[in-house]
């Protein structure tokens, strides 16, 4: 890696534990890619006692040659079972491993890629409860609503803060809305 990683800790005490969990899982990272040019970790304690999820949030973000970024983030949220920030940290690498790994598969030319199988937006907001979410333009950073009802094949349930997906876009009452929210596999 050309910049040292950065794990940062906000509103928790940094353990050796924790701190050797993440620096295995960023060693494990380059195995799949070892071209990376940085990689940011923060890791962070929204909440001392939520009614439902995990208070704790992990991002991670990796830059590579030819301007390519990831990002991922990681914070199980209402309606999810209180996971332990361990569990939260594997999960996020896990999600950023497969990332790497779809991205150098293409890199290498070793997977054709398809205009319609690419990721158009990611969720950045999921109020599952009320059955409604917000998700990112990845090219614009636009944010645009979509419902519960928009989101192909039942796929609502499996929908989190960071999944991939592609929409389409009309005008709704209140401006923008996503319709026909397509969530894509992890490996697509």
């Amino acid at each position: 890696m050309k910049i040292k990683p950065e794990i940062t800790y906000r509103h928790l005490e940094k353990t050796a534990a924790i701190q050797s969990l993440v620096e295995e899982k960023i060693a494990k990272l380059e195995q799949f890619c070892d071209y990376m040019n940085s990689c940011h970790v923060v890791i962070e304690k929204d909440n001392d006692h939520p009614s439902s999820g995990s208070p704790y949030r992990v991002s991670i973000d990796i830059t590579i040659p030819h301007g390519r970024e990831l990002a991922v983030v990681k914070s199980p949220d209402v309606g999810k079972q209180y996971l332990p920030l361990k569990t939260v940290i594997r999960d996020a690498f896990e999600a950023a491993r497969r990332q790497l790994i779809s991205i150098t598969t293409e890199q290498k030319g070793e997977r054709k890629i398809h205009p319609e199988q690419q990721v158009s937006a990611m969720v950045t907001k999921l109020f599952a409860e009320q059955g409604y979410g917000f998700i990112q333009e990845i090219s614009t950073g636009k944010e645009i609503y979509f419902h519960r009802n928009s989101v192909t094949n039942n796929d609502f349930e499996r929908l989190t803060v960071g999944s991939g997906v592609r929409y389409k876009e009309t005008m709704g009452e209140m401006g923008p809305q996503a319709t026909t929210v397509q969530l894509l596999d992890p490996g697509v």
